[in-house]
């Protein structure tokens, strides 16, 4: 991947996603390997621990706004153009669900309420890592960030016509064993409200 590219994946991200994420979550989420080359020039700006299951974080709020600002940040390159973005991570989330939810994820036996299971926390964290749980969370999030019409939108209608017959019920599942199915809801009206701003255009 060029450079700049590379940097505007991988920036965007960690500017754009909603809870911030440990570096190698954030590699498997965008299929990036070598984020760390990447952040390595820009630890004045990001705070990127040393520990392994850190979260990236921005130091001051003045970077993004600069960044995704295109009065501001007049070098083509560096601009981060918060549409494109959130549709790039939103399709990653899309694609990380598509590729790694499955019926019954942690092994649980088939029969068991989720009260009688023991250490459910732990087999959460085993079977469902924090690049999955942050797709199952916030992808409908970002879908509301995409304009409806533009660039790429044929994409985003795509990867979401084959996420509901194919994903839903192990995304539903996989809300459940963490405990979080409102957030279930709360996407589902993301969808409703994104799809209504297509159907009016």
């Amino acid at each position: 991947m060029e450079f700049y590219p590379h940097f505007r994946t991988v920036i965007g991200a960690v500017l754009l996603i909603f809870n911030p994420l440990p570096m190698e979550a954030l590699s498997t989420l965008l299929r990036v390997s070598s984020i760390s080359t990447t952040l390595r020039s820009l630890h004045s700006l990001l705070l990127v621990p040393k520990s392994k299951g850190g979260p990236i974080t921005i130091i001051h709020k003045s970077f993004p706004d600069f960044l995704t600002d295109p009065r501001r940040c007049k070098i083509e390159s560096f601009f981060i153009s918060p549409s494109i973005h959130h549709q790039e991570i939103l399709l990653s989330c899309l694609n990380l669900l598509k590729e790694r939810l499955k019926k019954d994820i942690c092994n649980l036996d088939t029969y068991s309420s989720l009260d009688k299971v023991k250490d459910l926390p732990t087999k959460h964290q085993v079977h469902i890592d924090d690049a999955l749980e942050y797709a199952c969370k916030f992808w409908a999030k970002h879908l509301v960030e995409v304009p409806p019409i533009g660039h790429g939108v044929e994409e985003v209608h795509k990867a979401i016509n084959e996420f509901f017959p194919t994903c839903l019920l192990l995304w539903i599942e996989a809300l459940s064993l963490m405990k979080i199915l409102d957030v279930g809801v709360y996407a589902l009206s993301n969808v409703q409200q994104w799809y209504t701003q297509v159907s009016c255009i």
